[in-house]
C-alpha cells in the first residue's frame, strides 16, 4: 500500500511539473517581438546578425535555470512590458529549450 501510494505520489508531482512547463512557441514570439530589439544591437552585431549568440558565446553570465529567470524578469523590467507570470516562464522555457538547455 505504502509503495502504491509512493508511487501514486510521483506520478502526480511529475503531471504537475509539466504542467507548470512553458509553452516555447509562446516564448518564441515573446523573444522575437520584445528581447531580440535589444540583443541584435549589442556590440555592434558581434552576438549574430540576430543577436542570439547572446546565449552561446563562451562566457555567457546565465549558468543555471535560476539565473535565466532571475535574468528574463530583469530584461522584463528593462523593456518595460507587463508580462505575467506564465509568459515568463514560455521565454524561459524557450530560451532554455534552444539555447541553454538546463536540466529542469
Amino acid at each position: 500500500m505504502l509503495r502504491h501510494n509512493a508511487i501514486t505520489g510521483l506520478f502526480l508531482f511529475l503531471l504537475a511539473a509539466t504542467a507548470w512547463a512553458g509553452d516555447p512557441e509562446q516564448g518564441r514570439e515573446l523573444h522575437q517581438e520584445n528581447c531580440i530589439q535589444c540583443h541584435a544591437a549589442m556590440k555592434d552585431g558581434i552576438y549574430g546578425h540576430d543577436g542570439t549568440g547572446i546565449y552561446t558565446r563562451e562566457n555567457r553570465r546565465i549558468e543555471s535555470l535560476a539565473a535565466l529567470y532571475k535574468q528574463v524578469r530583469r530584461c522584463k523590467t528593462s523593456l518595460g512590458v507587463s508580462w505575467p507570470e506564465n509568459q515568463i516562464e514560455d521565454v524561459v522555457t524557450y530560451l532554455n529549450q534552444n539555447f541553454y538547455k538546463f536540466e529542469e
